[in-house]
């Protein structure tokens, strides 16, 4: 098998469970055992859990810039870090990685806990993004945190529904208020 190949598998095997339990929620030799290769393997690819960590977060960031993409308006801005967020939750059943990330920032080694504050910079920027050709109601900040945490509440009591109703309220509010000064 390809080294990148490897590479890929080890991440994805890492990012579900940094996705269930955190920074401190994984292994090596648990990462290795789900890949089906020893945790040498693990280490020849990633030395260290924390250049591990932050090849995740980095790689994260990515993916969900891509989802993003370049939106034209504000709203559509929202929608797709909306449905972002709404995919973590029905479709893949967890976290978001970074918030994660971000709740354990004061644990975390600093090149982590760097990329994951990459991760939420970035994120507002893209949301801001379409700001600058037009008037948005919300700071890019105020959708970010609001998503995160219905992510979180939706998660914590089982019910997607929270987070579509937030959403909701959320878009409908977009679509009819003028931006806070």
């Amino acid at each position: 098998m390809a080294d990148d190949d490897m590479r890929t598998r080890i991440l994805d095997a890492a990012e579900q469970r940094a996705r269930e339990g955190g920074y401190h929620g994984f292994s090596f030799r648990e990462v290795a055992a789900d890949v089906g290769i020893k945790s040498a393997s693990v280490h020849y690819h990633f030395p260290t859990k924390t250049a591990l960590a932050t090849a995740l977060a980095e790689r994260y960031t990515e993916r969900s810039l891509e989802v993003i993409g370049t939106p034209e308006t504000p709203l559509q801005a929202f929608d797709r870090v909306s449905e972002l967020f709404r995919h973590s939750a029905a479709v893949e059943r967890k976290m978001c990685l970074c918030g994660l990330f971000g709740a354990e920032r004061d644990g975390l080694p600093p090149e982590v806990a760097k990329a994951t504050q990459s991760y939420f910079t970035r994120l507002i920027a893209a949301i801001q993004a379409p700001s600058v050709r037009g008037e948005a109601p919300f700071h890019a900040e105020t959708i970010l945190s609001t998503l995160e945490g219905a992510l979180l509440v939706a998660r914590a009591i089982h019910d997607l529904s929270v987070f579509d109703r937030v959403v909701t309220d959320l878009r409908r509010a977009y679509e009819n208020q003028k931006r806070p000064t």
